[in-house]
């Protein structure tokens, strides 16, 4: 059979079809496809005939196959193109305003209450070298140590520490070997309830499951045996974490600060005593026996975070991350964050929460509060959800407390802040309210019902049981409950601010604060 380039072109265009259908690739050109061989028996073309008669025609049978192979084989194309748009249109597609909130709410709350740990403690460099070089000696080298890591609340003690135990812990030889013992003197009230801890934490053999069984002075006995057995070669290094220290202090005769700090101190097991504590008098609350045996090992933290470093981190914890689901509303909330840095008002707000304390703690709270304003019809914070956060965070819950008293209950207030001004701060009892309370009723009031005495004792009572009032002797000395003497726990401002804003306030009433003030 010979072939003619027309029948050849034919069966070329046939092969690419059956190609593209069965196994297309893109990267498969026509030169690597396999050639018709034009020398083969059967396959050699009359070039005669072409020149002669010109090109062979195809007959109307190939036509019709021809063009039922290309129908076929076109639906096989365009699904592969509707593949790549649909993949194009999943790219570019945006969530809702809802979706993206409700993400920004997950995770800037999950942020703010679960607190993670940085990279490395932002402004203490110097005390995270010395803590992780002390605990790294006892892991490593089995030389016991003890170390007081003193600051205020919410200053980062204990992320100090999580931070070097962090590090220290991703070394194998560590990880494998040190046993930590984690005590809270708020959970430990005394020694009895820490040695049962101590003993449950460490899995000694005294334990079974989770109760710990044998006297108090059995089980110090079977810790320091223990504790002592051992040596700097063989034995695991200890680190006991006693966060609170200051209320270990105040546990009778101090037995197991004693023994602790003994251990620590002798060539035994290797143990390293950890105490955070805020109170910078601590030492003072040891005996002597137990301050002989304590290193005099202290870490002390003073925030000297700057208000630029302040305002940095205020940008960094409102942050989205890059890998948000909708790019185009992360960077949006980014940059709508970015220009809330730089408005005169905010900064305001956070120089006066940075003046008065600068930890993380409030921060975050302030953060929480702005955070509950946004919504699908807010998406973004403004400069007026920041001012309504910190009016939230600094309200005073007392003067909170007063806006939902009575008018009876509110008029008792003012009653005993005028025998406070009367009588120069002296304690009062319930008669000398109750007096004062009926000359305003009969002089200057025609607007406030005249209560009964058992009406107006019941609303005595629920001001001493809201705590804003209390009695001078603490409740112990046995005399009627109107006689009893008592002391408002409010000022003048605090009476004065919740007089303007109580709702509905009657007039006569304003007008005697005003008097008993004046």
């Amino acid at each position: 059979m010979l072939l003619s380039p027309a029948r050849l072109l034919h069966w070329r265009t046939l092969d690419d079809c059956l190609i593209s259908k069965e196994n297309p690739d893109p990267l498969r050109t026509h030169q690597d496809r396999p050639q018709a061989d034009h020398n083969a028996p059967g396959l050699t073309h009359d070039t005669s005939g072409a020149e002669e008669g010109g090109a062979d025609e195809l007959g109307m049978g190939d036509v019709e196959k021809f063009i039922g192979l290309q129908i076929r084989c076109s639906p096989v194309i365009n699904s592969g193109q509707k593949v790549i748009m649909s993949k194009r249109k999943s790219r570019e597609a945006h969530l809702a305003v809802g979706d993206c909130v409700a993400q920004v709410q997950r995770i800037l709350r999950e942020r703010f209450c679960h607190q993670r740990l940085p990279d490395r403690p932002v402004g203490l460099e110097s005390q995270y070298k010395h803590l992780l070089e002390l605990l790294r000696r006892t892991a490593v080298h089995g030389e016991s140590n003890s170390v007081l890591i003193v600051g205020p609340r919410g200053a980062g003690k204990t992320m100090l520490l999580r931070c070097a135990l962090r590090e220290l812990l991703e070394l194998q030889e560590v990880k494998q070997n040190v046993l930590q013992v984690h005590l809270s003197g708020l959970l430990q009230t005394d020694d009895r309830i820490a040695l049962k801890e101590i003993t449950r934490q460490l899995h000694l053999e005294n334990v079974v499951g989770d109760k710990v069984f044998g006297s108090f002075a059995e089980n110090l006995v079977f810790l320091l045996e223990a504790l002592k057995r051992g040596d700097k070669s063989s034995s695991r290094p200890v680190f006991f974490i006693l966060e609170e220290f200051d209320l270990f202090a105040h546990h009778k005769n101090q037995t197991l600060l004693y023994n602790l700090l003994d251990v620590s101190q002798s060539a035994q097991a290797p143990v390293a005593v950890v105490g955070l504590t805020c109170r910078l008098d601590v030492l003072e609350l040891l005996e002597k026996r137990v301050k002989s045996r304590f290193s005099h090992r202290q870490i002390h933290l003073l925030s000297c975070m700057s208000f630029c470093q302040y305002l940095d981190a205020f940008r960094s914890e409102l942050a989205l991350p890059d890998d948000f689901p909708d790019s185009k509303f992360s960077q949006e909330w980014n940059l709508n964050v970015s220009e809330l840095c730089e408005e005169k008002s905010v900064q305001e707000i956070l120089q006066k929460h940075f003046n008065s304390c600068k930890d993380f703690r409030s921060l975050h709270l302030l953060l929480l509060l702005a955070l509950t304003r946004v919504s699908v019809s807010n998406p973004t914070l403004r400069a007026v959800d920041i001012l309504e956060a910190s009016r939230m965070s600094s309200a005073d819950s007392k003067a909170n407390i007063l806006h939902g008293l009575s008018v009876l209950e509110l008029c008792l207030i003012i009653a005993m802040k005028h025998l406070n001004d009367i009588y120069e701060g002296e304690p009062f009892n319930f008669q000398m309210v109750h007096n004062e309370f009926k000359k305003f009723i009969q002089r200057k009031s025609h607007s406030i019902h005249n209560f009964e005495k058992p009406v107006v004792i019941k609303a005595f009572e629920h001001l001493l049981q809201l705590e804003l009032i209390r009695p001078v002797d603490g409740g112990v000395c046995k005399v009627q409950r109107e006689y009893q003497l008592m002391r408002l726990m409010l000022d003048h401002t605090q009476v004065m601010e919740a007089l303007q804003r109580y709702p509905q306030c009657p007039t006569d009433v304003k007008q005697w604060a005003v008097s008993a003030f004046g």
